[in-house]
């Protein structure tokens, strides 16, 4: 197995564990996406909320020369559930 696959199935059962602990991303995206609108006083949609969590693994990743493995991996996974939630928005699934 590549290292690149390697890197996405460890970012696969991170979404997975995550989605057993919290819910699928689809719907705790939206209760974040709800609670940062409020907080901010701006819409925010659930697919912004994964560009912005990958935004803070990408910061995070330049301070550290992109010497933080797991930064990598969640940033994979979040691109996973940005995907998904665009996916679903696009064919209408909740």
């Amino acid at each position: 197995m590549s290292r690149r696959a390697e890197i996405l199935n460890l970012a696969k059962s991170a979404v997975e564990d995550r989605g057993k602990a919290y819910s699928p991303p689809g719907p705790n995206f939206k209760r974040i996406a709800d609670l940062w609108s409020a907080t901010l006083g701006v819409p925010i949609e659930p697919y912004e909320i994964a560009l912005c969590l990958s935004a803070v693994k990408i910061a995070r990743l330049a301070e550290t020369e992109g010497q933080h493995p797991d930064s990598w991996v969640d940033l994979a996974g979040y691109a996973a559930c940005g995907a998904e939630i665009t996916m679903e928005v696009e064919d209408g699934t909740p």
